[in-house]
């Protein structure tokens, strides 16, 4: 079963919660009981080959000394 990220709309909490797919609607929040969650939307990581994440390179600022990259070619 998945993980899924809720936001309750009565206590304002956010949650994650383990459930069915097609049946989280009715899911009770954990912090407070009500039925009123809200799915979020989910932020997810990835690994290469390697198991090793890739991060995306920052976007440029245009100060050449902010990242690194700048001139590295």
């Amino acid at each position: 079963m998945p993980i899924y990220e809720f936001h309750c709309g009565k206590c304002g909490e956010d949650s994650e919660v383990l459930v069915r797919r097609t049946d989280w609607q009715g899911t009770p929040c954990p912090h407070c009981g009500s039925t009123k969650l809200e799915k979020k939307l989910s932020v997810f990581a990835a690994a290469n080959a390697d198991g090793m994440a890739e991060m995306p390179a920052p976007a440029c600022s245009g100060n050449p000394n902010s990242c690194g990259r700048c001139g590295t070619a």
